[in-house]
C-alpha cells in the first residue's frame, strides 16, 4: 500500500463517525450502526452502547466482533469501489474506573456532543474494540491486509 493510499484510509478513519458492528447472536449474524471514537494512532476503537442493546448483549457473550468503516456513498455508478475497512477484533467493556476512561469519555462527547448525557445513565457503557487484523478495500483490485501494526503506521499519515 503506497503513502497515498494509507493517507486516505487514516483520513476515512478519522472522519466518519459510524461504523458496521458485526456480533452473533445466539449463533446468527447481527449487524448494528454504532458510532465510534479511533484511538490517536488506530490501537483502538471505542463506542459507547447501552447494556439493553441486542448487539451489547452479543458482545457480552462473545468478544469477537467485526467493524466495518466505509467511504460515504456519493452516488457513484459502481458502489462496489467505494473504499472501505474491516476490522476484525476483541471488544471488552471498559470499566468506569479504569484509568483512561475520562480521557475517553471526554473525546467521545467532544466528538459526538449529544451523548453527554447518556454517560450518567446506568446502562450505557464504553466498550473498546482492540483490532486483530483488518482488510483495507481502496477500491477494485486494492485490497490490503492488516496487522494493528500496519493501522498504527496508518495513523501516522
Amino acid at each position: 500500500m503506497d503513502t497515498n493510499l494509507e493517507k486516505s484510509l487514516a483520513e476515512m478513519i478519522r472522519s466518519s463517525r459510524v461504523a458496521g458492528l458485526g456480533t452473533l447472536r445466539d449463533g446468527a449474524p447481527l449487524v448494528s450502526m454504532v458510532a465510534y471514537l479511533p484511538e490517536d494512532d488506530f490501537s483502538a476503537f471505542y463506542i459507547h452502547v447501552s447494556q439493553l442493546a441486542q448487539h451489547t448483549q452479543a458482545m457480552l457473550a462473545s468478544p469477537h466482533v467485526g467493524l466495518m468503516i466505509s467511504e460515504a456513498d456519493d452516488g457513484r455508478a459502481d458502489p462496489q469501489t467505494l473504499a472501505r475497512i474491516s476490522i476484525l477484533g476483541e471488544a471488552e467493556q471498559m470499566a468506569k474506573d479504569d484509568a483512561d476512561y475520562p480521557k475517553i469519555q471526554a473525546q467521545y462527547i467532544s466528538r459526538f456532543p449529544k451523548s453527554a448525557p447518556l454517560f450518567g445513565f446506568g446502562d450505557f457503557w464504553v466498550w473498546k474494540i482492540v483490532p486483530r487484523s483488518a482488510r483495507f478495500v481502496a477500491g477494485f483490485a486494492q485490497a490490503f491486509n492488516l496487522t494493528p501494526d500496519a493501522l498504527k503506521r496508518v495513523s501516522k499519515s
